[in-house]
């Protein structure tokens, strides 16, 4: 379980100049996860990272819950909301699509239910060269992961 507390740094702990995004896997890291990582980074490497289990969101980066689109990533993700430190920024919800079909209706019924409880939701249709992609920086070759990254940057407020 990731622990959602932001905490001032020490020298040692102290984030990358320049965060702006903690991502925050709902059900553990993936291609999908890495990819969304890359694709807020705004060129500099240090934009956007994903934050390993346990790990605290650093002071002054806003967190992104990053799900799929099945109703079980759903429910993983409204449990999340739902225990979500008040100390803490309002998340991102970033849904990315699992398959090439719309959202099914719970999630979509769920996501709309929450809209109080996050900062913002985006979602990003299905991009199939994620399923032979090597790794993030192979994928964001793609035009397609390219236009989705560019995309979802200008809603998120970035470049």
């Amino acid at each position: 379980m990731i622990d959602h507390q932001m905490a001032p740094s020490t020298d040692h702990e102290r984030p990358a100049a320049g965060l702006r995004f903690a991502l925050l896997p709902v059900r553990g890291e993936s291609i999908a996860v890495a990819t969304v990582a890359c694709m807020l980074d705004d060129g500099s490497g240090v934009a956007s990272r994903v934050l390993a289990p346990g790990e605290q969101v650093p002071y002054g980066a806003q967190p992104v819950l990053v799900a799929e689109t099945s109703v079980y990533a759903a429910i993983c993700f409204e449990q999340l909301l739902f225990s979500w430190p008040m100390q803490l920024p309002r998340p991102w919800l970033v849904l990315i699509a699992d398959v090439p079909a719309r959202a099914p209706a719970a999630v979509r019924f769920r996501v709309r239910a929450l809209q109080q409880r996050v900062a913002g939701t985006a979602w990003i249709r299905y991009l199939p060269s994620l399923r032979s992609a090597e790794g993030p920086v192979d994928a964001m070759r793609n035009k397609d992961v390219q236009r989705a990254a560019a995309k979802l940057r200008r809603h998120m407020g970035g470049k």
